[in-house]
């Protein structure tokens, strides 16, 4: 089975029905008004309007599902007294776009009695939630078929609810809360961000929601690429509630056998995951006692950095390869060594490592192209690596004392191919199982992220998030999502940045620049004013300005909306700009 059909599976639900009366002949598709959203949930839960008609039934009944609080009670009210009674509905949600139809069934579908008509509802999805709070993008038709059946006391109500709940989009996002779940990298102590999304009411048990996904650990597609400290069998010591001095208090239970270091990291991911939702001081207790002695509360301001390793520091400007040189892009000058000076390497991309202090470079040789790794202005070591064509290299931080990483490259748009240090100083290259991505097609370009715990790719022309997943023996990108498949195409790089955001590239002339979250939930172009199109590379990272690279040259943005700037060194149109990383 495929990729693409494997992330189907996930989504859709159909619904048998039986026909159509005394019902208006269609509800035109028509977009959710956004005046409507977000307003706060009645805990008595109101009735429908009165006397609506079928097909509107079944619009405010899917409107409704999105309301999670008291399970389900609001979608509930459009159900007979029967299937109300009855429904439980699974953990899976489709998400579909605003503008959907609601339609009378037609054909061998319709019915002859007046009371019960079969109404069909047509979208588009965008995506699923899955049961562990994480979405997953993917554009398909949606169609469920729903009996609607006019009751004693004349109003229509469904019978046969769906068995997973479906939503439009702009409902999901005014009662759903998007958090960041934190763990840790698998070989250092950077912390990795693990987007999901929780009931954003009750506002009462928000914090305890998202305790629970900490407790549960990662969502499915980053096992094996992070860690949790949290240990199995830990769990909280009743709710996490609100003291009376304001604090968040959460009572842990099952990790006082932990070393202090360990209660130290654990402190860190509950914090850190708290500032999705909470301001409060948050008091961190093990049965009963401060989880770390003589720390009771915390706030973010408390913690150590953990994302030292995945930050390049603010003395390296970032650099660029044009016409087979490399120069800085803070001065532009020719840096030092032979990829930078005349008589050196002829380079094709190149890649500087988060510190700084190493370069890898892809080379023009002998009619082909080949990898060098070595210290920054200095020779590099070559790779026993080659082929007709390899991707920019990207570099995956360790915490070894030398700081050494790993380097990675794609050859022939067919092998993803990791280089490892030697004890003398070479580099060995070894190959990562990527046959799920290659499903989609030959992979242009990969950049692993800055903490090393998933990698973006573009196959196909379109952009996958995969995690990378590391056994004794081998790493392995697993769990790929294509991200805004079918709205989101013709990407010809992309950069983070930040850990859980991606701009990309692409040859469409609407939306050339793009920002997209790495679970793919929205898509947002940047201003397209002043850049000559099309636009061919783009590099970004925390804190720094977008620099994309277009026929006129280099232009730099903050972010969406921004007009384009040029930047102080434009270096002419075949210029590929790079942050360290």
């Amino acid at each position: 089975m495929t990729l693409l059909a494997r992330l189907f599976a996930l989504m859709s639900c159909l619904v048998l029905a039986v026909g159509c009366a005394n019902v208006p002949e269609e509800s035109q598709p028509v977009a959710v008004p956004q005046q409507e959203l977000g307003q706060p949930v009645n805990p008595d839960v109101p009735q429908p309007a009165k006397d609506l008609d079928a097909l509107t039934v079944v619009r405010d009944f899917v409107r409704a599902s999105a309301q999670p609080i008291s399970n389900n009670a609001a979608a509930r009210m459009y159900l007979d007294d029967a299937a109300g009674k009855a429904w439980t509905p699974g953990k899976v949600i489709t998400i579909i776009d605003d503008v959907f139809a609601t339609v009378p069934a037609a054909g061998a579908d319709t019915t002859a009695n007046p009371n019960e008509v079969n109404v069909v509802l047509r979208g588009v999805s965008v995506g699923s939630l899955r049961e562990d709070g994480a979405f997953i993008s993917l554009r398909a038709p949606v169609e469920l078929k729903l009996l609607v059946r006019r009751q004693s006391d004349g109003q229509w109500r469904v019978t046969n609810p769906p068995p997973n709940l479906v939503m439009p989009y702009s409902d999901f996002t005014a009662n759903y809360v998007r958090v960041q779940a934190f763990f840790f990298a698998q070989d250092s102590n950077t912390v990795v961000p693990d987007l999901r999304y929780v009931a954003g009411k009750p506002q009462s048990g928000l914090a305890g929601r998202v305790v629970g996904l900490l407790l549960a650990g990662p969502s499915t597609s980053l096992v094996g690429a992070v860690r949790n400290l949290l240990p199995e069998g830990a769990n909280t010591e009743g709710n996490v509630t609100t003291a009376p001095d304001g604090a968040l208090v959460v009572p842990l239970t099952g990790v006082a056998d932990q070393t202090a270091d360990v209660r130290r990291l654990i402190a860190a991911q509950i914090v850190l995951s708290m500032q999705s939702v909470t301001t409060n001081r948050v008091r961190l207790l093990s049965d009963g006692a401060p989880l770390v002695d003589g720390h009771e509360d915390w706030v973010p301001s408390d913690l150590p950095s953990y994302t030292t390793l995945a930050s390049p520091s603010a003395d390296q400007p970032g650099l660029v390869t044009v016409n087979g040189r490399v120069r800085s892009l803070g001065d532009g000058s020719l840096i030092a060594g032979p990829a930078g000076q005349s008589g050196g390497y002829q380079v094709a991309s190149a890649a500087q490592s988060i510190d700084g202090k190493q370069l890898a470079v892809v080379e023009f040789a002998d009619g082909r192209q080949r990898l060098r790794v070595g210290p920054f202005g200095k020779d590099a070591v070559p790779v026993d690596l080659a082929g007709a064509t390899m991707t920019r290299p990207t570099w995956r931080p360790t915490a070894t004392a030398d700081g050494s990483g790993e380097v990675w490259t794609v050859v022939d748009g067919q092998t993803v191919v990791r280089t490892l240090r030697t004890p003398d100083g070479g580099w060995v290259p070894q190959v990562v199982n990527a046959d799920e991505i290659l499903q989609v097609g030959a992979i242009s370009v990969l950049r692993l992220s800055r903490d090393g715990a998933r990698a973006a790719v573009v196959a196909g022309g379109q952009l996958l998030v995969a995690s990378v997943v590391r056994a004794q023996d081998s790493v392995t990108l697993r769990a790929p999502r294509i991200l805004q498949g079918g709205t989101l195409g013709g990407v010809v790089d992309v950069d983070w940045l930040s850990q859980d955001t991606l701009v990309a590239a692409t040859t469409m002339p609407s939306q050339p620049v793009v920002k997209i979250p790495i679970d793919g939930l929205r898509l947002d172009p940047f201003n397209i004013s002043n850049l000559t199109l099309p636009v061919h590379a783009i590099t970004a990272a925390p804190g720094r300005s977008i620099v994309v690279a277009d026929d006129g040259g280099l232009w730099t943005a903050a972010d969406v909306g921004e007009v384009w700037r040029p930047h102080p060194h434009s270096f002419g149109g075949n210029a590929s700009p790079f942050y360290p990383g």
